[in-house]
């Protein structure tokens, strides 16, 4: 097999392949032979077929096997002997005369196609011994556990059926089925039966818990009320629905009495207990915050430092990915572009500017992580999936054989943890200052800086 560079341009490179029609005829010779040992024709005993005859039966789909065979060595070849890491796969092209490539798969001429690969850049060599990072923190007080306390206290609260007399009031529970419509026409979604509102919670579409007010249990009413501009589903956003509403119960809130009886309703011994798993939590949650943080300014310290040039396909697939979640939430916003003061065209560069940024910054920390020799153990990739499996209560054993027979998706589940790894390498090399922030400041525009799960 002779493989020839035919064109070298940034990170597109071009090879042809040339096998020899003796090496064709070679391989398919033997495929013929090995086959003359296992099937057995009517008419012949096994392994006595002439060759002749298993060629006419055989032929063509013995040199597709060949040719496919082929095409997979050459890749092979190109990788190996011109020392390219590839971006995506290789893309082979037949010539486009008809009759030379019949001539080909007929085995009769030699195997004659292009190679086209796009590799990966040379990252190159940057000081990043002068990284210098803020830390920011905040401090968990008691009043921040007291809130804790008191959200779940009122997320738990439990509730007494009021007299007949009593009218609804903000605070209360009213249990009630309804029944939407729009514009005289019922729609999905909007039919519920002992359906469970506290007044007061706003956790319904404006208007429907303010129709509520007053009512005693038995009554019946029709309530107005507007589905936000902003409603998950298009066809209902921004639209006024009228709710025939059957009022079965109301029931007046009982009091909150934060005692050691009430921490055993969360498996705790006592409220300190409680209070303690409180802060905890709230701990965990201000430290995610302070990670994603200093995460961001390191990816932003390094998007600094590096420019190199970047895989068409990877920045393509990346803003694919993008677009569509873009595309998507501005579907279920019923938002156009002109709405958020910009243009399509204006918002794709936008957009494509993000993709390239987090390209580069996936391929910056793949190298670092290689040449760091950052591994990723079974013992994480297990518990990765033993994680993943746990957010599918009921389907466990489907989670974890679809990730053990599938060796992209569980490609899919080492990538974060080899970009975590990788960042704490990092951290630990560069200088970090800690600083403590109000609660308020160290949640604002936290954002985590997705890189491309593929790389790395």
């Amino acid at each position: 097999m002779q493989v020839t560079e035919i064109s070298s341009q940034g990170l597109q490179r071009s090879y042809r392949v040339v096998f020899p029609l003796q090496s064709v005829a070679a391989k398919v010779d033997a495929q013929l032979d090995d086959l003359r040992t296992k099937v057995q024709l009517k008419g012949f005993r096994r392994g006595k077929a002439p060759i002749a005859h298993l060629r006419r039966l055989y032929g063509r789909s013995l040199m597709g096997e060949v040719i496919q065979e082929t095409v997979n060595e050459a890749s092979r070849k190109i990788v190996d002997e011109h020392h390219v890491k590839l971006a995506q796969e290789p893309r082979v092209k037949f010539p486009e005369d008809k009759a030379l490539v019949d001539a080909m798969a007929e085995g009769k001429a030699d195997l004659d196609f292009s190679v086209d690969v796009e590799v990966l850049p040379e990252i190159p060599q940057t000081d990043l011994s002068g990284i210098s990072l803020i830390r920011e923190t905040a401090v968990v007080d008691d009043s921040m556990v007291d809130q804790g306390v008191q959200r779940l206290a009122e997320q738990n609260r439990s509730f007494t059926p009021a007299d007949s007399a009593h009218k609804a009031e903000t605070g209360d529970q009213v249990m009630v089925d309804f029944t939407g419509t729009i514009d005289g026409e019922a729609f999905d979604g909007g039919k519920g039966e002992d359906i469970k509102v506290v007044l007061g919670q706003n956790s319904f579409i404006p208007g429907f818990e303010q129709g509520l007010e007053g009512a005693n249990a038995g009554d019946e009413r029709q309530v107005e009320a507007e589905f936000p501009a902003a409603y998950l589903r298009p066809d209902l956003a921004g639209k006024k629905a009228i709710f025939a509403v059957k009022v079965k119960e109301v029931a007046r809130p009982n009091p909150i009495n934060v005692d050691d009886e009430f921490a055993k309703a969360f498996n705790m011994e006592n409220v300190e207990a409680l209070r303690a798993s409180v802060r905890r939590s709230i701990e965990r949650d201000f430290a995610a915050a302070s990670r994603q943080r200093l995460k961001r300014k390191l990816l932003d310290s390094l998007a600094e430092k590096y420019s190199f040039d970047l895989p068409p396909s990877m920045v393509e697939q990346e803003f694919a990915g993008i677009w569509q979640q873009v595309e998507s939430e501005m579907r279920m916003s019923g938002k156009s572009f002109a709405d958020d003061g910009t243009t399509e065209e204006e918002a794709r560069a936008d957009y494509r500017k993000i993709a390239e940024r987090r390209v580069r910054l996936g391929l910056v920390l793949a190298d670092i992580g290689q040449k760091a020799n950052i591994t990723v153990t079974d013992e994480e990739i297990t518990q990765a999936l033993v994680e993943r499996a746990r957010q599918f209560p009921g389907r466990e054993r489907e989670i974890w054989e679809f990730y053990q027979k599938n060796q992209r998706a569980l490609a899919e589940l080492r990538a974060p943890i080899f970009e975590e790894k990788t960042v704490d390498h990092l951290l630990g090399q560069a200088k970090v200052e800690e600083r403590t922030v109000s609660r308020e400041e160290l949640f604002a525009d936290v954002e985590e800086e997705a890189v491309p799960a593929s790389v790395g």
